[in-house]
């Protein structure tokens, strides 16, 4: 590579030699061959005088390690570089050494040194070559230093970055005993942007969130983005627990502010956790958890809002520290089981036309836990489909057995968001039913209507994939949430499974009758089983029968079962 290629503009040379022989060389060869250097020559060091040159990024400190003035120590020319190092953080560093020595080199190059050539063999072109390679050596360097601590996307200091400067913010608030805060954002529904409007788009929106954020900040502040859409904060010398949510309030409102995005005003909501630091001794990963299960709680109850850590949220986070462990072990100890409920034909109550695959935890001093105690636990903490193939596996085993018995017995089980958005789903279902010689029709997978309503689109697309390979679908607590009746025909579904409040106000409202009616007009007319859960009373019963349902649930008529005792009513029926 040619030399001028290599450095572009001038370059400021900060010569630091004692020998003044030594030095009126340099600078001959330096103007030998380089028309526009721009040369300071110090005999001795004065950091004060060399202040406004070291903030130029393209200046280079050529330090004879030989006859350099050190600060302190005159006779440890290593000093001197480590001095200039940390004064001069943005310049290159070339040495000077009058003899051959290898150890003093390769000191001088692991203390930060770009460069080291011996003074008594320099030439004119040597010289620049060493100074213009070693600028632009320093420039990699620093561009490769930021990009390891910057998010590339938004250009915002990243996790590392963000641990460093709260871990100097704690040692300052240990001499000052003022402490810092940290708030830690996640936003709520970041998800249906890219969902809705695709990756692309959702980096568009980060982008400008992160801009946004940014203005609030004092020059003092840090904002960091942790990967994904989830940010941190850190203040320093606020004085009162209302500043520091007065902060979080501009943060939320901030947010809010819709953000254009390819013409579509697109609004996000963000959960903020508060962790305002009380011992200054702390590890700054303690304090980033301690936000962290703070905007959690955010989450937890109803998002948009902030929450402060304190000696409840401690509790809670050591809760659900434990309880993530206990379910992992769970998983890794077999203490999962699936029991099953079964569904009743309205017609002939006697006759289990077919079960419902619910898993529990066989907890060893709770004993048998329902699944809606762990399963949001286990479904943030990535065991959702681990545990969706347990209950897959254990469900086909059991139906073989029980088809052996009952040609036409069917098993329902529980298809979770996650699981819908799992590509590997489809086949492995297929495969499944493929080892045991099944048919397909003998398994319906139940979506809940909620979990649909996050986002129509993929999940019809999830569905039609289910569809295809010949398995039954049903509609889960359909009518609890909000879904468009309009899409109902476009999903491939087969059932439709009534939430529980339709018969709960059986016997309380004409209207909740009229409203149940209509609801299995629609099924039926849609060709669609219509399933009744909830039933807990013989005059509920009777107004399903007279509305023509086709099968119920409820813990009234069934509570789940294991296994064996579904093979034993089957017996029961055919005896």
């Amino acid at each position: 590579m040619p030399v001028d290629s290599v450095h572009a503009g001038p370059v400021r040379v900060l010569l630091l030699s004692a020998d003044h022989r030594t030095a009126c060389r340099i600078e001959e060869h330096l103007h030998a061959s380089w028309s526009d250097v721009h040369l300071v020559t110090h005999a001795t060091w004065d950091a004060a005088s060399t202040e406004a040159l070291f903030d130029d990024p393209g200046c280079c400190v050529l330090l004879d390690l030989d006859g350099g003035a050190p600060p302190d120590d005159r006779e440890d020319g290593l000093a001197v570089l480590e001095y200039v190092r940390m004064s001069a953080p943005k310049a290159a560093i070339v040495v000077l050494c009058a003899r051959h020595d290898e150890r003093l080199a390769l000191s001088a190059l692991e203390q930060g040194a770009q460069d080291c050539l011996l003074s008594t063999e320099l030439e004119p072109r040597l010289l620049r070559r060493a100074l213009l390679h070693a600028v632009e050596r320093k420039r990699v360097e620093a561009r490769l230093v930021r990009q390891a601590l910057h998010d590339q996307l938004t250009g915002l200091p990243n996790r590392a970055l963000f641990l460093d400067r709260l871990g100097v913010a704690l040692e300052r608030s240990r001499r000052s005993g003022a402490p810092p805060a940290v708030l830690f954002l996640d936003f709520d529904n970041f998800k249906q942007i890219n969902d809705s409007f695709g990756h692309a788009a959702g980096d568009r929106l980060l982008a400008t969130l992160a801009e946004r954020l940014s203005t609030l900040l004092r020059p003092t502040d840090t904002v960091a983005r942790f990967g994904g859409d989830e940010f941190a904060f850190l203040f320093e010398g606020l004085s009162t627990e209302r500043e520091v949510v007065l902060i979080a309030d501009r943060i939320c409102d901030a947010v809010r502010l819709p953000v254009d995005l390819e013409g579509v005003r697109a609004c996000v909501t963000a959960s903020i956790g508060i962790a305002i630091v009380t011992d200054p001794t702390v590890a700054p990963e303690a304090i980033i958890r301690e936000a962290d299960a703070a905007m959690y709680w955010a989450k937890e109850r109803g998002r948009s809002r902030y929450e402060l850590f304190d000696e409840d949220s401690r509790r809670r986070a050591r809760d659900r520290i434990d309880s993530e462990a206990a379910i992992r072990q769970a998983v890794e100890r077999c203490e999962l089981r699936v029991h099953y409920q079964p569904s009743l034909l309205l017609h002939d109550l006697s006759e289990v036309a077919s079960v419902e695959a619910l898993v529990r935890w066989q907890h060893p001093r709770r004993g048998l836990i329902a699944a809606r105690e762990f399963m949001p636990l286990a479904n943030d903490i990535g065991l959702v489909i681990p545990i969706g193939r347990f209950v897959l596996e254990q469900g086909l085993a059991q139906l073989v057995r029980w088809r052996a018995r009952k040609p036409d017995m069917t098993l329902s089980l529980n298809i979770s968001s996650a699981q819908l958005r799992d590509p590997a789903l489809p086949s492995g279902v297929g495969q499944a039913l493929q080892d045991r010689g099944l048919d397909p029709t003998a398994v319906c997978l139940e979506v809940a209507q909620r979990d649909l309503a996050e986002d129509p689109g993929s999940a019809i697309t999830a569905l039609e994939s289910l569809k295809a390979v010949g398995v039954r679908i049903a509609i889960d607590d359909f009518g609890a949430g909000v879904w468009p009746l309009a899409k109902l025909r476009e999903l491939p579904i087969d059932t439709l499974k009534l939430h529980s409040s339709f018969v709960a106000d059986l016997d309380r409202s004409p209207r909740a009758a009229s409203l149940l009616a209509a609801l299995l007009e629609l099924g039926h007319a849609l060709g669609l089983e219509v399933v009744a859960k909830g039933v807990e009373a013989e005059a509920q019963l009777a107004q399903l029968r007279e509305l023509s349902c086709d099968a119920v649930q409820g813990y009234a008529l069934m509570h789940p079962v294991t296994e064996d005792q579904v093979h034993d009513m089957l017996l029961a029926e055919v005896a």
